[in-house]
């Protein structure tokens, strides 16, 4: 299992617009989906990854906790099925619903929206303020499989809070670890490694 960090994307970059299937209710997602939210949560997750099992009930706690607080969440899957086929959207489909997932969750399948994030690996976290400008990329928690810390979601959940608060949130975060990316080959973005 190869370790990937995130790209630390620079802060204040405005949310790139995408257009995705949610693979649970075959609706089309896009950035205004989620227009007048105080806050936007983009995750990109999959199905096999063991860092994104080890986190995946937390990812529902998430939601539960966020939704009615006026936070827009979506999840996003940008594996190449090919290669593997345990993240293809009706798997996709499966882990929702498995989970609870009360947000939607899109299957990206040019890998584009990954691209335009620069997502590099899985989980991969981005919280966007009011006006959908980036204020956080990084890590879930300090909790990783190989590690005896509990998954608390404190780093990600203390960065929603201080975008719900319309608090500045510090420079210094750290990037998320995890599997990378399953690029489709040819497909691979100049960021990726």
């Amino acid at each position: 299992m190869a370790l990937t960090a995130s790209t630390m994307l620079e802060l204040g970059t405005p949310a790139p617009d995408f257009q995705l299937p949610d693979v649970v209710s075959l609706e089309t997602i896009s950035l205004s989906t989620f227009a007048g939210k105080k806050a936007l949560f983009v995750m990109f997750i999959c199905q096999h990854c063991p860092f994104v099992k080890h986190v995946e009930r937390e990812l529902a706690n998430i939601g539960k906790d966020y939704l009615s607080l006026d936070v827009g969440m979506v999840a996003i899957s940008a594996n190449n099925v090919e290669t593997h086929p345990g993240d293809a959207p009706d798997k996709l489909k499966e882990m929702a619903l498995e989970l609870g997932f009360n947000f939607p969750y899109c299957y990206d399948e040019t890998q584009e929206v990954a691209k335009a994030y620069t997502a590099a690996c899985t989980p991969d976290f981005f919280v966007f303020d009011r006006e959908l400008k980036l204020a956080y990329r990084g890590q879930l928690d300090e909790s990783r499989p190989s590690n005896d810390k509990p998954v608390t979601g404190s780093d990600l959940r203390a960065a929603l809070d201080a975008v719900l608060a319309g608090n500045s949130l510090k420079q210094e975060q750290k990037p998320s670890v995890g599997c990378n990316i399953k690029w489709i080959p040819g497909n691979e973005p100049s960021y990726y490694g």
